[in-house]
């Protein structure tokens, strides 16, 4: 049981693990990266998959301590140095697993009760959970391989770590096929620990065998419902199938002005004043030479029209019909060279995405405007008024809002 609800966690852990690498580098990528802009989906289907996949993590990380819980209690606890290894990288592989999970479901609902920065600690836990998961493997891979053999399971053999088939009498427990002196043998394990410890285990020990009796099938449908249940009832702000059921999501479909939720306000931004501002213009800078376009010289370009979604890094996102200039046509009004990337910057002075950079990729892609509407009405202020950046598979905080300036990258 602990092999089969592994299996499941470990391809929850190594699915978070990639979908957050792709959205770490799109946000902070190296030189010499280059994306795909193509689906125009792509990031809101990898965002909402790694925060789907984080979620599933909860019930199935409660369900795997659940079935190995007896087995934090064997005495004496360290019976060697391969079974210290073991144990040293489950209690690191829990702790930070807890922390990873829990951080990033806070962070979908954007409370950071913690005192260190977000970003940078949940991306560094990745590798660390990565690494302890490939210890733990590789540890128990003798265990697994065992288990994954039919033949090997029928057989019988021991278990690795002390000889007495702990994992046999684990399922046998879980199944109700063992009567209470096997249940007692499995939990104190080859000897019984005195003080505290002792007494709790020989509570537990007492408790009627009846009680706490469940069949595999029983405890897996368990799981699978709360899987289920925990994924159904969010995923909808990601996809919109499930959106009638989104009831814990962060965000919902269709709601916020324009019908769009709204991530950051104008409030929370400080940039209504500059934004209103009559005078706006937004700068096009390249190669030393610079223009300035009001909100009506943006308007009297040809513009275009693109349904894109806005998918932000908190899983949620929503598709849309934007209006607006192509940046590909304010580059070449400019006389830019095709390989040129640009940074885009915000009127908001403050915040860490207050200058992002777009790769050429993106710059030349014809689906990326500076927009100027939104489901055929003026851009609200909360979407970025007076204009803002919309582009095919990047993450809603590289999508700037309230623009001011738009400079090529010299290389």
């Amino acid at each position: 049981m602990a092999t089969v609800i592994g299996r499941l966690l470990g391809a929850a852990f190594l699915i978070c693990f990639g979908t957050g690498l792709y959205s770490h580098f799109l946000q902070e990528p190296l030189d010499w990266m280059r994306f795909a802009t193509r689906p125009e989906f792509l990031y809101q289907v990898t965002q909402g998959t790694h925060i789907i996949a984080g979620i599933a993590c909860f019930p199935l990380l409660l369900a795997k301590l659940h079935i190995v819980f007896p087995g934090l209690f064997a005495y004496p606890p360290v019976r060697g140095f391969w079974n210290f290894l073991e144990r040293a990288s489950i209690a690191l592989f829990v702790g930070a697993s807890l922390v990873q999970i829990t951080i990033g479901l806070l962070n979908t609902y954007q409370w950071y009760p913690w005192p260190f920065p977000f970003r940078q600690v949940h991306f560094a836990l990745g590798w660390v959970l990565i690494g302890l998961l490939v210890i733990h493997i590789g540890v128990k891979l003798p265990t697994i391989t065992r288990y994954w053999n039919k033949a090997s399971e029928a057989s019988g053999d021991d278990d690795i770590d002390g000889g007495h088939r702990a994992d046999h009498h684990l399922m046998d427990a879980v199944s109700g096929d063992r009567g209470e002196n096997d249940e007692a043998a499995r939990l104190r394990g080859t000897t019984r620990p005195g003080g505290l410890t002792g007494r709790a285990l020989d509570y537990i020990d007492s408790t009627p065998r009846a009680a706490s009796r469940l069949s595999r099938r029983g405890f897996l449908t368990t799981v699978g419902v709360a899987t289920t249940a925990v994924v159904g009832l969010t995923a909808g702000q990601t996809f919109t199938p499930l959106n009638a059921v989104n009831l814990f999501g962060p965000r919902k479909k269709g709601v916020g002005q324009q019908g769009v939720p709204v991530n950051r306000t104008s409030k929370q931004a400080k940039v209504a004043d500059a934004a209103m501002n009559s005078a706006w213009t937004l700068t096009v800078a390249v190669a030393g030479a610079e223009r300035s376009f009001t909100r009506d010289e943006l308007l009297a370009l040809p513009q275009t029209d693109v349904t894109l979604p806005i998918a932000c890094v908190e899983g949620w996102s929503q598709m849309a019909f934007w209006r607006g200039v192509r940046l590909r046509d304010l580059a070449d009004l400019m006389s830019a060279d095709p390989e040129t990337s640009f940074r885009l910057i915000s009127l908001e002075e403050r915040g860490s995405f207050s200058k992002t950079q777009m790769g050429r990729e993106y710059v030349r892609d014809p689906l990326t405007l500076v927009a100027l509407e939104l489901n055929g009405e003026t851009l609200d202020l909360e979407h970025g008024y007076p204009a803002r950046m919309i582009a095919p598979g990047r993450p809603g905080v590289l999508q700037t809002k309230w623009l001011s300036r738009i400079e090529a990258i010299e290389s």
